[in-house]
C-alpha cells in the first residue's frame, strides 16, 4: 500500500501534461489552415527555427543552462536526443507535407495507428505487461484502425511512417535521462543545419520566401517557435511518468479530435467506415480505463 499512492501521483502528474500535449495539437490544422498559401517545406523550416530561440528563452528564464550543458557533454544522451530529434523532424515534415497536400485522411491515420504501435513498443522493449482486458482493448482499437486504413492503403506509407517515428520518439525520450526542455533544445539543434539547408533551397523557389511577405503571414510563422515547443515539452513529460502503454492509449485524443474538427469545423462528409472504426476504438479506450480504474481500486 506505501508505493501505491507516489505511483498513483507519478500517474496524475503524468496524465495532465499528456492530455495538453494531445488537446494542443488537436488545434493544428486551424493553425494549417491559416498558413494554406506557404509552401509546407518553409513552415517545417520556420516551426525549427523559432522553436530554438524560444527553448533558448526559456533555459534562461528557468535556469536549466547546467542541464542543458550536461545533455551537449554526455554522449549517450547527445546521441539518443540526435535520434529523437531526427525522428520527430521526419514526422513534421511527413505530416506537414501530407495535410497542406490534402492528405487529411493519410495523417489523421498515422494518428490512430500510432497508440497500436506504441503498445507493441511497450511490451517489445520496455517488458510491459498488459492484463487480459488491456489486449482486449488492444484488439478493438487494432480492428477500428484496420476498418479505416483499408479505404487509405494508396497513402497507407504516409500513416505507417508518421506511425512509426512518433512511437520512436515517444520511447527515445522515454528512455533518455534528461528533462523536457533541455532535451528539446538539443534536438532543434541538431535539426538547425538541416532546416538551413531547406531555407536556402526555398529561397531559390518560384515563390521565395512568405515570411516578409504580410505582417499577418510572418507573425504566424513566428507562432511556430511556442506552438511547436510547448506540447513537446508537455509529452517529453509525460512519456518519463507515464506507462508507454497507457501514453499510446491517451493519444487516441489526437485523432479523435481531428475527426471532430474535420466534421464540424471544415465540413467534411461523415463516412459510415468512420463510425464504425471509432466505434470500434471508444469501446477499446472505455476497456482499457474500466481496466485501469479497476486495478487502482483492487490496490
Amino acid at each position: 500500500m506505501p508505493d501505491t499512492l507516489p505511483r498513483q501521483s507519478s500517474t496524475l502528474s503524468g496524465l495532465l501534461p499528456a492530455l495538453g500535449a494531445y488537446g494542443i495539437w488537436c488545434l493544428f490544422p486551424l493553425y494549417f489552415a491559416l498558413l494554406k498559401d506557404v509552401a509546407p517545406f518553409e513552415v517545417v523550416v520556420w516551426r525549427l527555427m523559432c522553436t530554438l530561440p524560444f527553448c533558448l528563452g526559456a533555459i534562461v528564464v528557468l535556469r536549466q543552462g547546467p542541464a542543458l550543458r550536461a545533455a551537449l557533454t554526455t554522449p549517450r544522451i547527445l546521441g539518443a536526443l540526435a535520434l529523437s530529434g531526427l525522428l520527430i523532424g521526419t514526422n513534421w515534415l511527413i505530416y506537414v507535407v501530407a495535410v497542406m497536400d490534402g492528405h487529411v485522411l493519410a495523417a489523421s491515420l498515422g494518428y490512430y495507428i500510432n497508440p497500436l504501435v506504441n503498445v507493441l513498443a511497450a511490451t517489445v522493449f520496455l517488458k510491459e505487461k498488459l492484463t487480459r482486458r488491456q489486449w482486449i482493448a488492444v484488439a478493438l482499437a487494432a480492428i477500428g484502425v484496420a476498418l479505416l486504413a483499408k479505404g487509405a492503403l494508396d497513402t497507407l506509407w504516409i500513416s505507417v511512417v508518421l506511425a512509426l517515428s512518433f512511437a520512436g520518439y515517444g520511447l527515445t525520450r522515454k528512455l533518455a535521462p534528461v528533462e523536457a526542455l533541455p532535451g528539446l533544445t538539443v534536438e532543434t539543434l541538431v535539426l538547425l543545419v538541416p532546416a538551413l539547408g531547406l531555407l536556402s533551397w526555398q529561397v531559390q523557389q518560384p515563390g521565395g520566401l512568405a515570411m516578409g511577405s504580410s505582417t499577418g503571414i510572418s507573425l504566424l510563422l513566428l507562432c511556430a517557435g511556442p506552438l511547436t515547443a510547448i506540447p513537446l515539452m508537455l509529452f517529453a513529460t509525460a512519456a518519463r511518468r507515464l506507462d508507454f502503454s497507457v501514453l499510446g492509449f491517451i493519444q487516441f485524443v489526437t485523432p479523435t479530435g481531428l475527426f471532430l474538427m474535420s466534421v464540424f469545423v471544415f465540413g467534411e462528409p461523415l463516412k459510415p467506415i468512420q463510425l464504425v472504426c471509432f466505434a470500434f476504438i471508444w469501446c477499446a479506450i472505455a476497456v482499457f480505463c474500466w481496466d485501469i480504474l479497476s486495478r487502482r481500486k483492487a490496490g
